[in-house]
């Protein structure tokens, strides 16, 4: 794929030297985009001109060789404000007036030198963990397109396993960076409180529990776009744990009735021994969660997408989000949303980590499910069956520690399967060099080849 394929650090180095010029990577991926994206879907808008021209302007500046992310074409997820462009956030509802100003995520990427491509498909108003809307269709998988790239960050998962964009940023308020990368094959990292700043346009970020991080095909891109988006320098270049992990296994879900697919577990136990092989000890050990703490989840769930309703033209909305923001209206009214964190949760899991450094679970219960697996249902039936494919990611919103999921394998038809790395607060470095460990050790394929991803 040359540049269309390249790594965030790969190109932003040849850019800096000058080896390649912004508009060649840039051009590069939008050809890539051109040629494949009417059969995956990932991008809402294409900013072709626009990013040509930023592209230029770029080699122009004077500070381009100390840019970490120099040249980098970046997927941005479209409850963001990107000047110029309507914020749609997968919804005919919201306000069709481009956004006067970048978010301040935005402007991040920009000052460190990233090339803002378009913005990506994401569920109506982020809510669900596939990737398909009324009003821009359904997003698909690169690695087979008839199954979904999960959601809420669909698109910019589908475009970074595709190679239509080196990074993509997205949001997570229930697992939505998470599912997609192990949807597609991809680093996704939720960082823990206050590390990247909530965007304020956003409201209260579905009550707190929401924040925005990084998708990559390697370690070394998600810790530098981690870097980037925190207005830090600690997380790049993620060196190995230099003594021995304590790493807790559990295969058993926080969701009554949620099971762990047998792909899954083989996945995830090949997983624990290279971790054992890394020299870290893997215990399988009781989960710090209870059946009880998804209701917490739920009614923050349900209130959040009933505040981003907020002034949006309620008839436009699709009918099951209506029910859903009616709940939510009606759970906050009630005050049945509990404090956050939860105390009793957050004293659990507190407790759980003083006798273990990391918690290692499947990031999904199943590999991905089949476009439309969710579709035409009730709100009871999703609520019921939603929570089955994704019990183990929410837990992490709720009491707001970092957590990431890391390729691991595929199904026997060709699916990637994630497994999920949790820490304590402040867990973010070891996060990352954990799964640059394994990494070194089970390196995965970093795109999907269109080539069996059949049908056309």
């Amino acid at each position: 794929m040359g540049w269309a394929g390249a790594s965030a650090i790969e190109i932003a180095s040849a850019v800096r030297i000058g080896g390649v010029s912004p508009l060649e990577v840039v051009d590069a991926h939008l050809s890539r985009i051109a040629a494949i994206d009417h059969r995956i879907n990932a991008f809402r808008i294409v900013r072709v001109d626009e990013v040509r021209a930023e592209a230029r302007a770029l080699a122009t500046r004077d500070d381009f060789r100390d840019l970490p992310l120099a040249g980098v074409p970046v997927a941005v997820k479209d409850n963001l404000d990107l000047a110029g462009c309507v914020t749609g956030n997968g919804s005919r509802a919201t306000r069709q007036t481009p956004a006067e100003a970048d978010s301040e995520l935005v402007r991040r990427l920009r000052a460190a030198g990233a090339l803002l491509i378009g913005k990506t498909n994401v569920p109506e108003l982020c809510q669900w963990p596939v990737t398909e809307s009324a009003a821009h269709g359904s997003t698909r998988n690169p690695w087979q397109l008839e199954h979904t790239p999960g959601g809420s960050t669909g698109g910019g998962a589908a475009a970074v396993s595709s190679g239509m964009a080196a990074l993509a940023i997205g949001s997570d308020g229930g697992g939505s960076i998470r599912i997609p990368s192990s949807c597609c094959g991809l680093i996704g990292l939720k960082p823990g409180d206050d590390v990247v700043p909530r965007p304020p346009e956003l409201g209260t970020n579905w009550l707190g529990i929401s924040t925005f991080g990084p998708l990559a095909t390697t370690v070394a891109d998600a810790a530098l776009l981690l870097d980037v988006l925190a207005a830090v320098d600690e997380y790049r270049d993620p060196a190995p744990p230099t003594y021995p992990l304590r790493i807790g296994m559990t295969v058993q879900p926080p969701v009554l009735g949620a099971s762990v697919a047998p792909p899954v577990r083989t996945v995830l136990h090949a997983a624990a021994e290279a971790l054992r092989a890394a020299g870290h000890t893997v215990t399988e050990a009781p989960p710090p969660w209870r059946p009880q703490d998804t209701l917490g989840f739920l009614a923050r769930y349900f209130a959040g997408v009933a505040e981003d309703t907020t002034d949006l033209s309620w008839e436009l909305l699709e009918p099951l989000t209506r029910k859903v923001a009616r709940t939510g209206r009606l759970i906050t009214r009630l005050r049945r949303v509990p404090d956050a964190p939860p105390p009793r949760q957050s004293a659990r899991f507190a407790a759980w980590f003083t006798e273990y450094d990391l918690l290692l679970t499947p990031t999904l219960a199943t590999p991905p499910v089949p476009i439309g697996a969710f579709a035409g249902q009730g709100l009871v039936q999703t609520v019921l069956h939603v929570p089955r494919f994704i019990p183990f990611t929410p837990p992490f919103n709720t009491v707001r520690y970092p957590a990431m999921s890391i390729p691991a394998g595929h199904s026997d038809d060709g699916l990637p399967i994630g497994i999920q790395l949790a820490a304590a607060p402040g867990g973010e470095s070891t996060l990352l060099g954990v799964a640059a460990q394994l990494e070194e050790i089970r390196p995965w394929p970093r795109h999907a080849s269109l080539d069996h991803a059949a049908p056309q």
